[in-house]
């Protein structure tokens, strides 16, 4: 955590305490959270957190890496640490269970064709994987 903090600094961001503790929520997360559920757990450490807030330190602990967006059936978006560098989601569309996996396919020569196809300039990509978990799986 310290190191994403001195990151932060040294890019002219502020520490606040509503961005302290949208971090330690993050940090002590075993699973995905709803922006709604790090503002209510937050909240204990810094009472007045607005939602908005815990949005903006969302998107920017998105773009400096420590968290990625996860995309679930509904429309509903939750966040979780990012732990193994380029990675890519499984999501139990049963339970919501995330499973992060490496990125280790080399994926250049199919965004190359959609770039081609589509006039697109990509500049990164995400993967998510739709299905049943195996504990799901034995329940159905």
């Amino acid at each position: 955590m310290e190191e994403l903090l001195t990151q932060l600094r040294t890019h002219g961001y502020r520490v606040t305490v509503p961005r302290r503790a949208v971090i330690e929520i993050l940090e002590g997360a075993e699973a995905w959270l709803s922006p709604e559920l790090i503002q209510s757990r937050a909240r204990a450490h810094c009472p007045g957190l607005g939602l908005v807030t815990v949005y903006r330190t969302l998107a920017l602990l998105t773009e400096f890496g420590y968290v990625r967006r996860i995309h679930l059936d509904g429309g509903c978006s939750g966040y979780a640490r990012a732990g193994l560098g380029h990675s890519h989601h499984l999501v139990c569309r049963s339970c919501q269970q995330v499973v992060e996996f490496p990125g280790l396919e080399d994926l250049s020569r199919f965004i190359e064709s959609v770039q081609d196809q589509t006039g697109f300039l990509i500049e990164d990509h995400m993967l998510e994987l739709l299905g049943l978990c195996p504990a799901c799986q034995e329940m159905g």
